[in-house]
């Protein structure tokens, strides 16, 4: 059953790694601890399946920095 709703929320979020993200911090957000958890990640699933959730957005990737600073050595005193 879990397999459906991870492939219909995947329809939603197509890159894994965001949809794992915004169902993790959701799923953390709205558990309840008399509740099981696969219940909680099931109907949160079945959320971003719905559209709920789904204004999430790639974060902005940094550059790395310039091969020159990474080749400095310190001088050993």
């Amino acid at each position: 059953m879990r397999s459906k709703l991870v492939y219909s929320a995947g329809l939603k979020i197509e890159n894994r790694f965001l949809l794992s993200a915004t169902v993790m911090r959701a799923v953390r957000k709205l558990h309840v601890s008399s509740s099981r958890t696969e219940d909680t990640l099931n109907r949160v699933f079945a959320d971003v399946a719905e559209g709920r959730y789904i204004d999430v957005t790639m974060p902005e990737i940094a550059p790395p920095p310039a091969i020159d600073e990474l080749l400095v050595v310190a001088p050993l005193v």
